[in-house]
């Protein structure tokens, strides 16, 4: 018979749906499609934005003219079917931190949060309130926005931060 070599340095058997997975991930995986990829990750951060307090107005200056945030390429959605980032804006209750948790699982791969405001952080102004929690108990926080509320110059630089981040390829680490 000789020597069979597959193009790909490994041959694939088994069931189809698994080696087709196997040969989409290989294939992903190479470095040029890989830069690619994560390049257009980078330009496509989409929040949903989960404001539950004052933050929330910091969060919609970044957003408006003035900073621009959009030229970053982060434009902000309002399903989280179609975002891949969120940020959570202020104090979390234990009832909303549930509804936070249903908006993480409904995003798509890959999903990034970003915790803004000392609230969110530590519990802020309701640090010893028995019914807060902290989004990083509860969702894989990215980077957290200091200040009580932080300005939009410091949601720019969380948004440039995560896209270098995510540019070098250091998410997929995570």
């Amino acid at each position: 018979m000789g020597n069979m070599s597959c193009p790909f340095g490994f041959v694939m058997v088994g069931r189809l749906e698994e080696s087709a997975r196997k040969a989409t991930k290989w294939l992903v995986e190479k470095t040029p499609i890989r830069s690619l990829r994560d390049w257009a990750i980078t330009f496509s951060l989409w929040p949903v934005h989960f404001t539950t307090s004052c933050c929330g107005a910091e969060f919609a200056a970044a957003s408006a003219p003035r900073y621009d945030a959009e030229r970053f390429g982060f434009l902000p959605f309002n399903s989280p079917r179609q975002t891949n980032l969120m940020v959570v804006e202020g104090t979390l209750t234990k009832k909303m931190g549930e509804a936070a948790k249903i908006v993480y699982d409904q995003m798509p791969w890959p999903k990034f949060v970003i915790a803004m405001g000392a609230c969110a952080i530590d519990g802020g102004l309701f640090y010893n309130s028995y019914n807060i929690v902290r989004p990083k108990d509860i969702l894989p926080v990215e980077y957290y926005i200091p200040g009580c509320p932080p300005r939009p110059e410091a949601v720019a630089q969380a948004i440039i931060m995560l896209q270098e981040k995510v540019r070098k390829g250091e998410w997929r680490k995570a």
